[in-house]
């Protein structure tokens, strides 16, 4: 039996005791709505009955799991369960609430279930109500996916959305499109900016069969044109399968047809294939005879959750647990980042290239004060150049402090003075930082503008982003505290050490009074020194890490971004998470001056940019290693990087995993997106 819910799907393959050469599948959706669906399909040469109900989970599943559990054992008394297998968002709290045998990652059970029925299958396009997923398939094995981010504008909620406004049912309003003569071009916009035009073409007339048309071919456009990115049917292949709740939708589907110009297989499932996968994944593995941990009907009877919210509390990520606690005892802790809250321990830092990076900034200790004290903020470029400021300062008898490692708390404190929402969250950041140097009552805080970076002769240019470069000016102007305590953002440029060198001690001399050349001189070299030395320790690190993971057979995941993910509150624990996955994570500049030369697509003239491309093209070349790509939300610059290196990957044979993160702490799609990252290696190995 399978359940697909919103948030989790469970399937079971039943063996009849006194029939062992027999198997019933029988599918179980708990969705949205109330309907029915029946399929027949030959599974162990036995025909078998597939059954869809819908219900709403009011947001609680497992007490509809487990009714329909017992339902299965009433209905079914000679049974002997053979394998239970959890599938999507809630698999791990189902697999843990009824002892499931197995879990699987729901993009491996769509592309299971689409093989099934279209062996030579080369492009899935998945789209849901609230998300959207889409697999390249090459060799019979996944060679890229492709997952829609914060929008859900391409999903099934999109058009619910649009036909309440409208007093429609949503199967109603759907039906209505397929009669339209002349469908509103709505683009492919959110829903935010949607309704505006929605309500513009009511204004102009149009009727609601075309309104409804023009939100089906909105929907394809979103998923044609922003998650997929394709420019002809030919880069989606021949043979597609689409699937998923919002592919019932006629209009949906024709729009999909005529967009792509392709005649696209729907199976009569499409809103289970997640469950069916799962079952079929659930078959492969048990073996003859097996017997399935699944909660007998006895246990069921008696069993009942209890929940409780709590903060971990045992390092500065500070994580708001939900622990579950099951009738027999057993727990199950929800939104930890970490294995600590379960195994007590601190996670092997051994194999994380993040975490080194984290306690080389910590080993930086202030030193005595001879001239004053100068605050330096743990934000944006300081997560690089901390050791090359650090060095400078103290060089010249300054007690050097920075600001801790950036939490929830810092960036609350700072979020008064943030003047648009639109930027990143790493320079939101950013003011929390300078809020804490100010009430530590430093006698400055430095903070300099700085348009170039270090040269690593990796592109044509070495500029920093707008946001790192000019985001002093941003502070200067905004953060009140600053009215009380000197804040230096000088327009200063360490790639010219000669210049440099004037340039800071005219600074200086302005903000501390007289300072002797030779002193200014010695400090800079010391500063150069330590910087070069720094990024050495980095990549004789990455060196090392890639070395054990190879002598244990580990895969090795470059986790790229900019210096500034490297802050946890920042990448929210995602390289932690990648280690317990049995990876080795690295950085991008502790490979990327191991790459070749060779010419971009686009204008490579940012540093860390430069080091993204590098890094990914060195990727190519190892059978081993594969790159995550961390871009915070709001990046205008990547909307450019991201595009580069998905094709450099693509190229070099490997997949594309992009990582959007902001604010927000829920990581459920991201550790999808991982798995689903190494489920597919591991596709591809067996292949």
């Amino acid at each position: 039996m399978a359940f697909t819910l919103p948030l989790q799907s469970i399937a079971v393959l039943l063996h009849l005791e006194a029939l062992k050469d027999v198997a019933f599948l029988d599918v179980l959706e708990l969705g949205q709505g109330d309907a029915a669906l029946k399929a027949r399909g030959n599974l162990l040469g036995v025909i078998l009955e597939a059954l869809q109900r819908y219900r709403p989970n009011l947001g609680n599943p497992i007490p509809l799991v487990k009714e329909t559990l017992l339902g299965l054992y009433k209905d079914h008394p000679g049974l002997q369960i053979a394998s239970v297998t959890t599938t999507g968002y809630g698999e791990e709290l189902v697999k843990n609430a009824f002892h499931c045998d197995r879990g699987l990652v729901e993009t491996v059970a769509h592309f299971t279930a689409a093989k099934h029925f279209m062996p030579n299958v080369d492009f899935i396009i998945d789209i849901g109500g609230q998300d959207m997923k889409c697999f390249k398939i090459e060799d019979g094995a996944i060679s890229n996916i492709f997952l829609n981010e914060a929008c859900s504008s391409g999903c099934g909620s999109f058009l619910q959305t649009f036909a309440q406004a409208l007093g429609y049912d949503v199967k109603d309003f759907t039906k209505l499109g397929l009669f339209a003569d002349r469908p509103v071009d709505l683009g492919s916009r959110c829903t935010v900016f949607m309704n505006s035009s929605v309500k513009q073409a009511q204004k102009d007339g149009a009727s609601v069969e075309n309104i409804s048309a023009g939100l089906s071919i909105s929907v394809v456009k979103n998923a044609i044109y922003k998650v997929i990115r394709a420019s002809s049917p030919e880069e989606l292949g021949r043979h597609v399968v689409v699937q998923g709740g919002t592919f019932y939708n006629e209009a949906v589907l024709r729009a999909f047809e005529k967009e792509m110009g392709l005649e696209v297989i729907r199976p009569n499932i499409a809103g289970l294939m997640g469950a069916y996968g799962a079952a079929l994944y659930g078959m492969k593995k048990a073996r003859e005879g097996a017997h399935s941990t699944l909660l007998t009907e006895a246990e069921l009877r008696s069993f009942h959750r209890e929940t409780e919210s709590r903060s971990c509390g045992q390092c500065g990520n500070n994580c708001q647990l939900t622990v579950n606690t099951f009738a027999d005892g057993r727990k199950f802790i929800c939104g930890n980042r970490c294995e600590r809250p379960i195994t007590g321990k601190k996670d092997d830092d051994r194999w994380n290239l993040y975490e080194y990076k984290r306690q080389l900034l910590l080993g930086y200790k202030p030193g005595e004060n001879k001239r004053g004290r100068i605050g330096l903020p743990l934000c944006l470029n300081f997560w690089e150049l901390y050791p090359f400021w650090y060095t400078f300062f103290t060089k010249l008898g300054f007690q050097v402090v920075h600001s801790p490692m950036s939490s929830r708390k810092l960036y609350l404190e700072g979020q008064g003075s943030i003047p648009s929402d639109t930027a990143c969250f790493p320079a939101k950041l950013a003011h929390g930082h300078i809020e804490f140097l100010a009430k530590l009552g430093v006698d400055a805080i430095f903070y300099p503008c700085m348009t170039y970076n270090i040269d690593e002769g990796l592109g044509q240019n070495h500029y920093n982003c707008p946001v790192v470069a000019y985001y002093p000016e941003v502070l200067a102007g905004n953060c009140d505290c600053l009215k009380n305590t000197k804040f230096i953002y000088d327009y200063v440029g360490i790639h010219r050490p000669h210049d440099f060198t004037k340039k800071m001690t005219a600074v200086m001399e302005r903000e501390f009074g007289p300072i002797p050349h030779g002193e200014i001189k010695a400090a800079v070299e010391a500063a150069y020194g330590e910087y070069e030395r720094h990024m050495k320790q980095i990549r004789e690190k990455g060196a090392e890490i890639m070395a054990a993971a190879r002598k244990e057979g580990r895969r090795i995941i470059v986790l790229a971004g900019r210096p500034y993910h490297v802050d946890p509150e920042v990448n929210h624990g995602i390289d932690t998470l990648i280690t317990q996955f049995g990876a080795a994570v690295i950085t991008e500049d502790s490979v990327s001056q191991l790459a070749d030369p060779f010419k971009t697509t686009v204008l490579n003239q940012w540093t860390y940019h430069a080091r993204l491309y590098a890094a990914a093209k060195y990727c190519c070349s190892q059978p081993d290693m594969d790159l995550v790509q961390l871009v915070s939300f709001g990046c205008g610059v990547d909307a450019i990087t991201t595009d580069e290196t998905r094709e450099i990957l693509r190229e070099g044979g490997k997949l594309y995993t992009q990582l959007k993160i902001d604010e927000i702490t829920n990581l459920g799609a991201v550790r999808i997106r991982l798995r689903s990252l190494f489920a597919a290696l591991e596709e591809q190995e067996e292949t």
